[in-house]
């Protein structure tokens, strides 16, 4: 069951290849529609699940039906955090989540056209990406000090920054936003302590919300999403859980945590396949993730919080090197700019929770990979 008309899709392409027009709707879906069928699997499309009845093992959904289940999975992931700024119920001012979002963002992307991005996450980097190679004139707000502030160190934020500017993107940080403005559609945006700015289109990007509201109702924990165990198991014995609404002890980290990222919820997918199946296989992974802007990729393995060292290898003029967090000696993540090989040694590190010699580390005369071979020995 699920509320949108479209059978399951991926969303990275959303803010990528799919907002810059290179694929259509169709090559998002993760199957062909007549797979689903043949695989002895009903789709109900804009449908909701409106309650869960624990004791009788039912759902009732919008269109009135009751299924009864012996095994219910909620993969309901999360929505867009909404702005309350005033005047965002506007016309052409759009949040980005799903097809129907980028579908209606795209039809006001034309060159020349002012675009405002309100906050300077990936999602909102990736936008501007896009749209400036698209030929608009493009301008970012931030109220944080710098882009990706909860994501990077300061110096990825310093690349991110130049990388935009150079490309003619107006990135601004520590801005107040009070207001939109315009009659029907929207036509300015108004700052604290500044001139306002003409829009013909703004995209909010603020980060999303675990959809958890249907689990608490039905009596289960919520704790930063979904209570799950490593078997992708709620407290009920019938319920299960998986992708960005849940949260999950991870062994290899030490702790519970809610990730956003396909990466995690691919693989919680299998562990409640696996759990159904009568097989226990846990899930522990190292989390990863990524980011596409203009002719950069960036790839992050692991969580970079609590670090109290950054090493950069590479310089950052190149857009060829790698950031490597660390607490004390311990390798905590690495945030890769088109640095494939360090993307997957780091991988391998994070995972076996190696320890590197840091002043082995700043010494690019050392090959990266005679490090790593080292710590993995």
């Amino acid at each position: 069951m699920g509320e949108e008309a479209y059978a399951p899709y991926q969303r990275p392409p959303l803010s990528k290849a799919f907002l810059a027009g290179e694929l259509d709707a169709n090559r998002l879906l993760f199957k062909p529609e007549r797979y689903y069928p043949e695989h002895n699997i009903e789709l109900e499309l804009n449908t909701r699940v409106e309650s869960i009845d624990r004791e009788n093992k039912t759902v009732a959904l919008s269109s009135g039906k009751q299924l009864d289940y012996d095994w219910l999975v909620l993969t309901t992931g999360s929505r867009v955090r909404k702005a309350p700024i005033p005047g965002s119920e506007l016309a052409n001012v759009h949040y980005l989540r799903n097809i129907s979002d980028v579908e209606a963002i795209r039809s006001g992307l034309t060159p020349g056209s002012n675009l405002v991005i309100v906050g300077a996450g990936y999602i909102g980097l990736e936008v501007a990406a896009i749209a400036k190679k698209g030929g608009l004139n493009v301008t970012v707000l931030e109220m944080a000090e710098r882009p990706l502030q909860r994501a990077v160190a300061p110096e990825l934020s310093d690349f991110y920054t130049k990388l935009h500017t150079d490309a003619g993107v107006d990135l601004r940080c520590n801005v107040r936003i009070e207001s939109f403005s315009g009659s029907t559609a929207v036509t300015g945006v108004n700052l604290k302590g500044a001139a306002p700015l003409p829009a013909d289109l703004v995209i909010i990007g603020i980060g999303i919300l675990p959809n958890t509201e249907l689990a608490e109702a039905a009596g289960l924990t919520i704790d930063n999403g979904i209570a799950v165990d490593e078997f992708c198991r709620t407290e009920d014995p019938s319920i299960l859980s998986a992708g960005d609404c849940t949260s999950h002890p991870n062994r290899l980290l030490g702790r519970r945590l809610r990730l956003e990222s396909v990466h995690n919820a691919l693989e919680q997918a299998k562990t409640v396949a696996c759990t159904i199946c009568g097989e226990r296989v846990e899930y522990a992974q190292i989390p990863w993730f990524w980011s596409d802007q203009y002719d950069i990729k960036l790839q992050i393995v692991g969580l970079s919080e609590g670090y109290d060292t950054v090493i950069l290898r590479g310089e950052p003029a190149s857009k060829h090197f790698a950031a490597f967090y660390l607490k004390g000696n311990k390798l905590l993540s690495v945030d890769a700019i088109n640095s494939a090989r360090e993307f997957m040694l780091a991988k391998k590190l994070l995972a076996k929770g190696a320890e590197l010699d840091i002043e082995q580390l700043k010494d690019m005369s050392i090959p990266f990979k005679d490090i790593a071979t080292a710590a993995l020995a």
